[in-house]
């Protein structure tokens, strides 16, 4: 009984901790934004890396990656999600682009 209440306060510690986090995250970018801090790539640099410190937050401290009982077969099926995530990303950016690229006029009229 003592093991499941002990596992039951890290639980709420864990969420705890992820929301507080979380929301540091997203009000470092917002305030970054939103006074004008930087501008261009600094700027998406800097939203970036919160974006994905938030995202890694929220992978270890909501999920619990790595504290299940077989974390191997979680966190091989966790990078296989990444990768197929960034094939599609990257595929529609190409995609877009190319599109812009083929479709958009060179000088302004034909």
């Amino acid at each position: 009984m003592l093991d499941k209440t002990h596992r039951s306060n890290r639980d709420y510690t864990s969420l705890t901790a992820g929301v507080i986090l979380s929301l540091l995250c997203i009000l470092a970018a917002w305030f970054a934004v939103t006074e004008h801090l930087m501008t261009g790539w600094g700027l998406i640099v800097f939203v970036g890396g919160f974006g994905s410190l938030q995202m890694l937050l929220q992978v270890f401290l909501f999920l619990h990656l790595g504290i299940e009982q077989h974390p191997r077969w979680n966190m091989m099926m966790f990078f296989f999600m990444v990768i197929v995530l960034l094939i599609v990303i990257s595929g529609s950016m190409w995609i877009m682009y190319n599109l812009d690229y083929h479709m958009m006029p060179m000088d302004g009229g034909h």
